[in-house]
């Protein structure tokens, strides 16, 4: 069976294009088979975009979206936030792929940085913020080293956003922010999503 976390290049293609305004803006993205998410933006991703957008301010520095499929995040990042650089990364080549082609048809590819990476192990930057809707059907493990990894990633006073329904562990997730920074907030519940939010220690 196809996931959307996995490769699978011998899928059969069936892409499907579509207009959402994310952020303030009309955005177009082309998705496929073997994505997460293929028809619409998915409700949680949409949470998350506004939640992260509605902040007063937001620690400088440069945006990663962390499992970033065919771009949604990361690309609503990069049109409401025009002085910020975003790198998107996800393990699917495929979707890789679609994120590409989508940053190029929204305009923002030139400040899009497309990583394939399992987790963090392709990342070697820090940043001002982290973003990520991760992947719950590949295992609490994988969600949970997003979460913890995300500390040696993070400029000092950096923030990181996620995403989780509450009976997919959104719970014992912010237990797991806590554990990694010190500090961990529901910034936004809605429809049984949480947006959880933790901030890196300042240099002393």
């Amino acid at each position: 069976m196809n996931h959307y976390y996995t490769n699978d290049p011998d899928l059969e293609h069936n892409e499907h294009t579509f207009a959402f305004e994310l952020g303030g803006h009309e955005l177009r993205f082309t998705s496929d088979n073997g994505v997460f998410s293929k028809h619409t933006i998915d409700y949680g991703s949409r949470v998350l975009i506004s939640a992260v957008l509605d902040q007063p301010a937001l620690a400088a520095g440069s945006i990663l979206d962390l499992g970033c499929g065919y771009g949604p995040i990361g690309i609503s990042m990069a049109a409401a936030l025009p002085e910020r650089k975003i790198v998107m990364s996800d393990v699917n080549e495929r979707a890789l792929a679609l994120a590409k082609r989508n940053a190029a048809a929204n305009g923002v590819d030139a400040r899009c940085t497309i990583v394939e990476s399992s987790v963090y192990d392709a990342i070697s930057d820090q940043f001002g913020v982290i973003v990520t809707n991760p992947p719950v059907r590949a295992g609490k493990a994988i969600v949970s080293a997003m979460i913890s990894g995300a500390k040696e990633h993070l400029l000092p006073g950096g923030e990181i956003f996620v995403v989780l329904q509450k009976k997919q562990g959104a719970p014992s997730a912010k237990k797991l922010l806590a554990a990694t920074f010190g500090n961990a907030e529901v910034i936004k519940k809605d429809s049984g999503y949480y947006i959880l939010h933790a901030t890196a220690a300042q240099e002393a």
